[in-house]
């Protein structure tokens, strides 16, 4: 930088020109200028909240914090972040007080795009593009958020801190490798969510080698609703439900007779696991890497 300003015969469009290029551009109170403010940036969709929070920068408001904290958990909010309201309808009236720099959306998802540009300018993040690869997608969505925010540095240490663990598990889960996983969440007494095929839960497990137990029915989402009796077709595998404030659910279909047959549950092969935002980026991903390593292997 100090070469740049020290050459002779430099113009200011020739230093702006050569600014252009360089990486210390974010830094210049000229071009922050232009970059929203990092202090007042709003999430409406919890996706987008996690993508901030992996570039450092913790959102003003996010949507739904009641719910964020019994399904995603973490990255933990701070009590200051403000509650706007529900993810599909926020608190306009609220958003236009607060006089966000940002406002976040998952594309596809809550309010229209031409209900909030009044308020705020909008950055839209794309959850899924059904690839059957929605952690790559939430990760190029983690790079577009950093071009945008000129945070390109802290995408690609988060990034690379998330491969760095994700390499470590592997060969911690290696012994264990070979025997499949099912993963669900009960929904109610009768029904559970199982995850496989499209899910960012498959996605990390095959980038670990693991093998996902269900091998049935998928959707674009990577998640299904079944009665509790299909999962008795599940056998020789261990089984992870990850909990969400559901512990009288847990209670309940645990007295069924129909959930102390399961093979499963039978064999005591089974864990009731923390939440995992299941539509989540790089931190729900190196959650359930953590959970994985201390329910199956060793920890780091």
């Amino acid at each position: 930088m100090s070469e740049i300003l020290m050459t002779p015969g430099l113009t200011r469009r020739r230093l702006l020109q050569a600014l252009a290029l360089s990486p210390l551009l974010a830094s210049l109170p000229s071009f922050a200028a232009s970059r929203p403010d990092l202090q007042k940036i709003i999430a409406l969709e919890w996706l987008p909240a996690e993508l901030l929070i992996a570039l450092g920068v913790m959102p003003m408001g996010v949507a739904d914090i009641h719910n964020y904290n019994l399904w995603v958990d973490e990255p933990k909010l701070p009590a200051s972040v403000i509650d706007v309201g529900q993810r599909m309808e926020p608190n306009m009236e609220l958003l236009q007080q607060l006089q966000p720099s940002l406002l976040l959306v998952s594309e596809g998802y809550g309010p229209k795009v031409s209900q909030l540009a009044p308020i705020a300018p909008v950055l839209g993040m794309t959850a899924n593009d059904g690839s059957a690869e929605p952690l790559k997608r939430a990760i190029s969505s983690l790079y577009k958020l950093a071009d945008y925010l000129g945070l390109q540095e802290r995408a690609a240490l988060h990034v690379q801190a998330y491969h760095d663990l994700l390499n470590q598990i592997r060969q911690n889960l290696q012994p264990v490798a070979q025997q499949p996983i099912l993963l669900f969440s009960l929904l109610d007494t009768r029904h559970a969510l199982v995850f496989g095929k499209g899910s960012l839960f498959q996605e990390v497990m095959k980038d670990l080698g693991l093998t996902n137990a269900w091998q049935g029915e998928d959707s674009f989402w990577g998640s299904v609703t079944v009665g509790i009796e299909r999962l008795a077709s599940i056998k020789n595998a261990r089984a992870l439900c990850f909990s969400h404030g559901d512990a009288d659910i847990f209670a309940n279909v645990s007295r069924m007779p129909l959930w102390q047959a399961l093979p499963f549950v039978r064999e005591k092969q089974l864990s009731v696991v923390p939440a995992v935002w299941f539509y989540g980026s790089t931190f729900s991903a190196m959650r359930f890497c953590r959970i994985l390593n201390e329910q199956l292997g060793s920890a780091p």
